[in-house]
This record gives C-alpha cells, sequence and structure tokens, in this order.
C-alpha cells in the first residue's frame, strides 16, 4: 500500500539546520498493523505526519498504491487525506460542545455527504466500537477510554484504507489503554483496516504484526 523511500526531513532554527529524517525508506502492506518505536525526538511523530500528508518530506517521495502522493497539490493532497486516512491522536481532539455521535460525523460532513448519511454512517460506527449507548452524550460526559474510542470511530467513519494513530493509548490507564488496543487490533482483523501505529508501550508494540524501530531520524 506505501512505499516510502529515502526520507528526509530537516527544519531551521534560528542558524542551525536541525535533520528530523535521515532517510527512511519502508514498505506498508495492506491489512498490516505494524508499530513504530523509539526514544522520544527520533522522529517517529514526523514519519507518521509525512506518511499521512499532514507534512511534505524535505526529500524522498511516498507512494500509496504506486503514486507519488506528494505530486498533488495541497487541495488534491487535502482530498485524498480526507477519503484514504483516518487519524488517531493521544489526545483524542473532540470538540467538547458536540455529541459523540456529532463529532463521528464531522469527516463525513466535510466530504459533503448528507446530514442523513453522515449520521447513519457515524452511528454505525459508532456500534462497532461499542458506543451505541453513547450516541448523544458530549465529551465531559464519557471516561478518557470512551472518549478515545470515539476518536477511533471518527477515524474509520468513512472507512479509510490506513489509519494513523500517534500514542493513541498515552493519555490513558494501562487497562483502559489495553482496552482501546484491542479494539483496534481487532478492527484491524476483522475489517481488514492497515493500522500504523507510534507507541511507547513495549507490551502493545509486541502485539502488531511488524515493528519499526527507530533510531537518530534512520529505522534501525
Amino acid at each position: 500500500m506505501i512505499a516510502a523511500q529515502d526520507l528526509k526531513k530537516s527544519f531551521h532554527l534560528d542558524q542551525t539546520e536541525i535533520h528530523v529524517l535521515n532517510g527512511v525508506s519502508l514498505e506498508i502492506k495492506r491489512g498490516e498493523m505494524v508499530a513504530i518505536v523509539g526514544a522520544s525526538g527520533v522522529g517517529k511523530t514526523t514519519l507518521l505526519h509525512i506518511l499521512g500528508t499532514l507534512d511534505r518530506p524535505t526529500g524522498g517521495t511516498v507512494r500509496f498504491d504506486g503514486e507519488d502522493i506528494f505530486a498533488k497539490d495541497e487541495l488534491a493532497l487535502a482530498d485524498f487525506r480526507n477519503r484514504k486516512i483516518g487519524f488517531v491522536f493521544q489526545f483524542h481532539h473532540l470538540l467538547p460542545e458536540f455529541t459523540a455521535l456529532e463529532n463521528v460525523m464531522m469527516p463525513a460532513l466535510i466530504r459533503r455527504q448528507s446530514e442523513e448519511e453522515a449520521r447513519a454512517a457515524a452511528a454505525a460506527v459508532l456500534k462497532e466500537v461499542g458506543l451505541e449507548h453513547r450516541l448523544e452524550h458530549r465529551t465531559g460526559e464519557m471516561s478518557g477510554g470512551e472518549q478515545q474510542r470515539v476518536a477511533v470511530a471518527r477515524a474509520l467513519v468513512l472507512r479509510p484504507d490506513l489509519v494513523l494513530a500517534d500514542e493513541p493509548t498515552g493519555n490513558l490507564d494501562t487497562h483502559t489503554g489495553e482496552d482501546v488496543f484491542k479494539l483496534m487490533r481487532d478492527l484491524n482483523r476483522a475489517k481488514g483496516v492497515t493500522f500504523v501505529i507510534v507507541t511507547h508501550n513495549e507490551a502493545l508494540s509486541n502485539q502488531a504484526d511488524r515493528i519499526i524501530r527507530m533510531v537518530d531520524g534512520k529505522i534501525a
């Protein structure tokens, strides 16, 4: 599904050039669950952002089903991201004034689906993650684990080819984190959703199909 070749990423801070990625090459197969691990600051999140087209590399290419995605302009890239990729972050970034159902509807509404279609899709995926009884509850009325399940549902509502998760259990207690990870693993196995997960949790990463370990901006 994904073939990244010789990815480089650098930033300028004052007069200093900081190299974050130093020639990363990797492939992700459709239906895999891949964990990316490594110490803080080695470039894991930067790599994830590039794979998700949230950031452009300084050098190298990313091909998605054979297509060079960074050959697209920003508008086409945004459309690609909305259609193909779901995101789950450490902090769920739910809108507190909206219900679980309304939060999950957002990507569908951005795609300009009708409200009726978006509502039906959101309700269906919330049922899949075990929250059919929480549709009309706002963020503050749910536990941390339930909020993260809503975030997973939001990532899945448009049935993306790929879900990228950045420390999705990092803000949860051990038991709740294990439950959320198990949910993603079950969705991977049952639905064939491809997951790439950045995590510091070795116990959870060991449950993935494959572990990619990063050191100093490279794959070890």
